[in-house]
């Protein structure tokens, strides 16, 4: 196993698992300019590498993320808010933009910005002990208004928006912001399970899948059917399927 020390994040590589761990547990991870910026080295170092197949964001103590670190701001300007937010901004849409799967393991509350980090994973599974909060609007600001809205919908994201309330795991399930949940002590291994398996497959093809998935939604119903034929094929032209066939067989 490699571990990489980024300040506020960790990062290790086993068995083409790649780990990003968000490292303030004494802030609750609250996501300030460090953070920012070491999670964003963690994710252009697992984008450049082809040997990762799939990538863990996780935190480390009993809080995912507490949201912006309103400790900093209280003491930055305008101008310096500004700048912090495109920083975090750049963050989500790395974490989109990684080529390969990516989910978030969430095991207790995340709040605001935690939710955007995990919202900008392929999807998240969570324990018992995890929670989803969206208070911007309620604290005077702005924010996670667009990526809620295409995972849940629009009248459900405008509620919890609006009211700032908690969502518990288990409801998060039933609106369709997290895949799966499992009870605080089978988490563990389930994760383990779960990254084991995607890994297993063939990097070449997660990668091809996530992508044509993600052009396909954002086009039109013929436009999305072309995507999958020139993925196909791609798959074909790179011989990438006889590897998967074999492995199957």
């Amino acid at each position: 196993m490699q571990i990489l020390e980024l300040g506020s994040v960790s990062l290790s590589l086993d068995e083409n698992i790649a780990t990003i761990t968000l490292n303030r547990p004494e802030a609750r991870n609250a996501l300030n300019t460090g953070l920012c910026q070491d999670l964003h080295a963690a994710i252009r170092e697992v984008g450049a590498r082809q040997d990762v197949h799939v990538v863990l964001i996780r935190a480390n103590g009993p809080v995912f993320c507490a949201g912006a670190d309103l400790k900093e701001r209280k003491e930055m300007n305008e101008d310096q808010i500004r700048a912090r937010r495109i920083k975090a901004f750049a963050v989500y849409a790395a974490i989109e933009e990684l080529p390969m799967p990516v989910v978030a393991v969430v095991e207790g509350p995340a709040v605001g910005s935690g939710c955007e980090i995990a919202g900008a994973c392929d999807f998240i599974i969570a324990s018992e002990a995890a929670s989803f909060r969206y208070p911007e609007a309620r604290w005077g600001t702005v924010g996670a208004t667009q990526r809620l809205p295409r995972i849940v919908g629009r009248r459900i994201a405008k509620e919890l928006m609006f009211t700032g309330r908690e969502v518990s795991a288990w409801e998060a399930v039933e609106i369709g912001l997290v895949n799966q949940v499992r009870p605080d002590e089978e988490f563990p291994d389930f994760v383990m399970e779960l990254a084991r398996s995607i890994a297993a497959a063939p990097g070449a093809a997660m990668r091809s899948a996530k992508r044509t998935i993600d052009r396909g939604v954002d086009d039109s119903r013929f436009g999305a059917l072309a995507h999958e034929i020139l993925a196909i094929e791609e798959n074909l032209n790179q011989g990438t399927w006889r590897a998967g066939m074999t492995s199957f067989s």
